[in-house]
């Protein structure tokens, strides 16, 4: 069973893409929401633990029904086993960084994965952004802090290690993005590629939440569970296999510059459900990010002849 989309390194990104990540940059900020409702029931890391079982049940249910080998001797074994080692140990980064810095400055350090990828992708996929790609990506990071609020400077110790906790996390999730570009895992169905790191991650992120002495006092309420199971069947059942097949598909470093808009969706999710304060920079962050994302996704002219005046191929 071959994926929907057909894979090629530096495929630009077209409408249907274009299309498909604003979704799934929509869900993820509305995610952020979503765990913070849950975390008086369930704590960060068992939740993540949790989502991850409820989401590889999904992904074994959609492989069987479009018939997607997942137990096929096809030579991924390594990569997706690794791949799924970096996914768990991104998930205790970023949760457990919370603990030590507030969530403000954990999410501008986490979106440094952009960064990482379009460093990746030059390094590993011979993917080349220009100058002007790369003013697009600051440009959208600077809207991220704008948007956020720009971090304190009075920092101690602790604060600094949530920090570097969360600039690891961004890391991890470029390197499992780079590794699906440039390993087996390429060629092989998205729900393989998925369950592997789904499948690897609850144990790695179970045995972080035992080792932090996570506990739950009572059983989660009725909010919390159907919170769960959204979290469990679209988040990572539906979005995070759309992803995937993305990630195979598309230029690694256009779509991960895209992952800029999430925050934004999270600032105004909480705005919206949690009334959380909306200030007027946040417009402007809007803004810088548009244009990042603008600079980034343009098309970059062919050089050309100078005495022929045509395009080379």
């Amino acid at each position: 069973m071959t994926d929907p989309l057909p894979a090629s390194p530096e495929r630009p990104l077209d409408t249907r893409a274009i299309a498909l990540i604003l979704l799934l940059c929509l869900t993820w900020g509305f995610n952020q929401v979503v765990i913070k409702l849950v975390l008086p029931d369930i704590p960060p890391l068992t939740q993540a633990a949790l989502r991850s079982l409820g989401g590889l049940v999904v992904i074994v249910f959609v492989a069987k029904m479009r018939g997607a080998p997942l137990f096929r001797r096809d030579g991924t074994l390594r990569a997706g086993l690794f791949a799924g080692v970096l996914f768990g140990i991104e998930f205790i980064l970023m949760y457990r960084g919370l603990v030590w810095t507030t969530a403000s400055r954990a999410v501008v350090f986490l979106y440094t994965a952009p960064f990482f990828v379009a460093f990746g992708s030059y390094r590993f996929l011979g993917e080349r952004l220009s100058g002007m790609q790369w003013i697009g990506l600051l440009l959208s990071f600077a809207g991220v802090a704008v948007a956020i609020g720009v971090p304190q400077p009075d920092v101690d110790t602790k604060v600094l290690l949530g920090d570097l906790m969360s600039i690891g996390a961004g890391s991890l999730w470029a390197a499992t993005t780079l590794i699906v570009k440039v390993s087996p895992l390429r060629t092989a169905p998205a729900e393989k590629g998925l369950g592997y790191q789904l499948a690897i991650s609850v144990p790695v992120i179970g045995l972080g939440a035992w080792l932090t002495g996570e506990t739950m006092t009572r059983w989660p309420g009725t909010m919390a569970i159907w919170l769960m199971l959204y979290q469990a069947a679209w988040v990572i059942g539906a979005t995070f296999l759309l992803w995937f097949m993305l990630i195979k598909a598309y230029s690694a470093s256009k779509l991960s510059a895209f992952t800029f808009l999430t925050p934004l969706f999270g600032v105004a999710a909480g705005h919206f459900i949690l009334h959380e304060p909306l200030t007027l920079a946040f417009g402007g962050a809007a803004i810088l990010v548009t244009a990042g994302l603008y600079l980034v996704n343009r098309p970059v002219p062919r050089p050309t002849d100078p005495l022929l005046n045509v395009t080379k191929t």
